[in-house]
């Protein structure tokens, strides 16, 4: 990409792209939130959706999620269009999020909040419980036995038996990726994952994501920290008023006057300093 010149993602879904979307538009009221947000998020990559405060970034992630309906557009999970899917069959998929504001089950232990995430559990049903029951005990055996490993890996093992209401904000904050984990995603979508915590948890946090890339897991992750998108990040995607302005490196991004004047300025420029 060179200066002064937007990248034109193309997208329609396929398998080179593990999640993508097509001038995906959302109103409110009459107020538009998202005006065109096209962009491919490119399989196995961790990728970062930046833009400045407003520009429709958590709208974007709620409708990707199936929390959302857009107005219009499309969206593609590889060649599968799931355009305004229900959020349980986006997730069948295997894709996952976390959320800005931490959604713990509060009421359950860290470790149950583990345990009621993977998919197609055989205790769900009531045929197998009565006519199957060990096949029901053996999957619970297995799931507990990942979901711990799961907290080793994470950090939360010795509060397995706390109930999540009484985690850290950093705590929740790690619980949410570690449940997300627990469901086995192809693609993981991360909102603000590094918002309110501590510079160590945030190394940490990050080391947490680039094992998740090594695993084959596709990240898309919404994030102001632009050290963080420089470290971790192999392509940004930049929103604007609600539309796709740019993608590429952060490296490029400094060098397009449209993406600095609209969002990074005096912000970038700083973190090239540092």
């Amino acid at each position: 990409m060179t200066s002064g010149q937007i990248e034109a993602p193309i997208t329609g879904g396929g398998e080179a792209s593990a999640l993508s979307c097509q001038e995906i538009k959302k109103s409110f009221q009459g107020v538009a939130a998202v005006t065109g947000a096209t962009f491919d998020v490119p399989r196995g990559m961790i990728t970062a959706l930046i833009g400045p405060n407003g520009a429709g970034k958590t709208t974007v992630v709620n409708i990707l999620s199936g929390m959302m309906k857009s107005d219009s557009g499309t969206m593609h999970i590889g060649a599968t269009d799931v355009t305004n899917w229900e959020s349980f069959k986006i997730a069948r998929l295997g894709l996952m999020r976390t959320f800005q504001l931490s959604r713990e089950l509060g009421g359950l232990t860290v470790l149950e909040n583990l345990l009621v995430a993977p998919k197609h559990q055989a205790g769900e049903s009531l045929l197998n419980i009565f006519l199957r029951p060990r096949l029901a005990k053996r999957e619970e055996l297995e799931n507990t036995k990942r979901a711990l490993e799961i907290l080793r890996t994470y950090g939360l093992y010795d509060l397995r038996d706390n109930r999540a209401s009484e985690l850290s904000g950093g705590q929740k904050k790690l619980l949410e990726i570690a449940r997300a984990v627990m469901a086995q995603p192809k693609v993981l979508l991360l909102d603000e994952p590094m918002a309110g915590v501590n510079p160590a948890l945030i190394e940490r946090i990050g080391g947490y994501i680039l094992d998740l890339k090594n695993q084959g897991v596709t990240v898309l992750m919404v994030e102001h920290n632009l050290n963080v998108v420089e470290k971790i990040c192999d392509n940004v995607i930049v929103l604007a008023e609600g539309r796709t302005l740019a993608t590429g490196r952060l490296s490029e991004l400094r060098a397009n006057p449209e993406v600095v004047q609209a969002y990074l300025g005096e912000v970038i420029n700083a973190s090239t300093t540092r």
